[in-house]
């Protein structure tokens, strides 16, 4: 019997391929079809058959329906993208980058919804100053919302991670984290960007990619907080070499309520090696040696070079870490990255019959049938 052929049109072929930044080569290695045959379907001298034709859409993330198409449909970030690569504009924002920021909007447009619904008023602390205010009154500011001191007087920065991320959803303001699009296949890239603010006077979320290393997260966390409290949503690198006015203006509100300038230039020694402050200066801020040396550079007290270097290494150490053999469950692992506030009201209203099992898992990228589970460790 012939095989039933597609009919698709080639042009989309070669965009989604491309989209999906697959070579020819690796993309007929995940088909388990020689490269020719590609090469064939993208020039239009043959076509897939239907069972070819779908794997091609699900292993270059595209619906289906896209392949029939008569021109590539045109894909806009959702969010305003303020990254900078070496000072100029970065290139077309990947599938990944574009669908979490999808993914994202869905639930916080849901969880403004819900608030709306619960009668409550809008978050008095967000979008209360602009780029052009004073930065120290923006952090003096942010310290007396959270009710954190310039710096913990104990435990390791990781900690003091956790633990601002536990006064920010207090606040009212959702912190989501991802490193991947639903599967690890998919990976979020660090160059690429570190993580989004979307504004809303209801329910503002920050989202911080975490395939980053652990150490830079902080960071990015209270740039994106500094990006809520000045009213500006976007997607961010955090770079130290942007020229944009709110990218600065969040760059400068996080090195000052991470590290407080005049207490840095007290504790800075000169030395032979300028890496024997860190230490001493990661102690005292419980903050993580790359911000330290962020801060180093930002006071001239190091070269672009070092900075590069030190970092670039750091990340060499993350990226060739061992895996844990154990590690938290699954369901620990969700409530980390899936905001707990956000969490909690989503799975109530599943567990009570006003949202469909299967709407909350579509919001919480998990099957309906974990949800019960979920609530357990949620506690609701």
């Amino acid at each position: 019997m012939a095989a039933d052929y597609a009919r698709v049109n080639p042009t989309i072929l070669t965009w989604a391929r491309e989209r999906a930044q697959l070579s020819v080569a690796v993309l007929a290695s995940k088909l388990k079809v020689p490269e020719e045959k590609i090469d064939a379907w993208e020039s239009g001298k043959k076509q897939p058959t239907f069972k070819q034709a779908q794997a091609f859409a699900t292993r270059t993330h595209i619906p289906f329906g896209y392949l029939y198409l008569r021109q590539p449909p045109e894909e806009k970030m959702p969010l305003p993208d303020l990254r900078t690569v070496d000072g100029s504009p970065p290139r077309r924002a990947s599938p990944e980058l574009i669908e979490m920021a999808q993914i994202v909007l869905r639930r916080q447009e849901w969880f403004s919804e819900y608030l709306r619904d619960q009668g409550v008023e809008a978050n008095p602390h967000v979008g209360r100053f602009t780029a052009d205010d004073n930065i120290l009154n923006v952090v003096n500011d942010i310290r007396r919302v959270l009710e954190v001191p310039s710096h913990p007087d104990r435990g390791d920065w990781e900690s003091y991670y956790r633990n601002l991320i536990h006064k920010i959803e207090d606040a009212g303001i959702l912190v989501m984290r991802q490193s991947f699009i639903r599967h690890y296949s998919r990976p979020l890239s660090v160059q690429e960007f570190r993580g989004f603010a979307i504004f809303d006077a209801l329910a503002p979320v920050i989202f911080i990619n975490q395939a980053d290393a652990p150490a830079a997260r902080l960071f990015t966390l209270i740039h994106e907080l500094a990006h809520i409290w000045i009213g500006k949503s976007g997607v961010s690198d955090a770079s130290p070499d942007t020229h944009r006015k709110e990218e600065v203006f969040c760059n400068a509100v996080a090195a000052e309520f991470l590290v407080p300038e005049k207490e840095f230039l007290s504790y800075w020694q000169k030395a032979d090696d300028w890496s024997d402050n860190l230490p001493v200066l990661e102690a005292h801020f419980r903050v993580s040696t790359w911000v330290v040396a962020r801060r180093a550079l930002t006071l001239g007290k190091i070269s672009r070079e070092d900075y590069r270097d030190y970092v670039e290494a750091l990340q060499r150490q993350y990226r060739n870490r061992e895996k844990n053999t154990g590690g938290p469950t699954y369901y620990r692992t969700q409530k980390g990255q899936i905001s707990e506030m956000f969490s909690r009201a989503l799975v109530s209203e599943a567990l009570s019959g006003r949202v469909l099992l299967r709407d909350a898992g579509n919001l919480l990228s998990m099957k309906p049938n974990r949800i019960p589970e979920y609530a357990k460790e949620l506690g609701v």
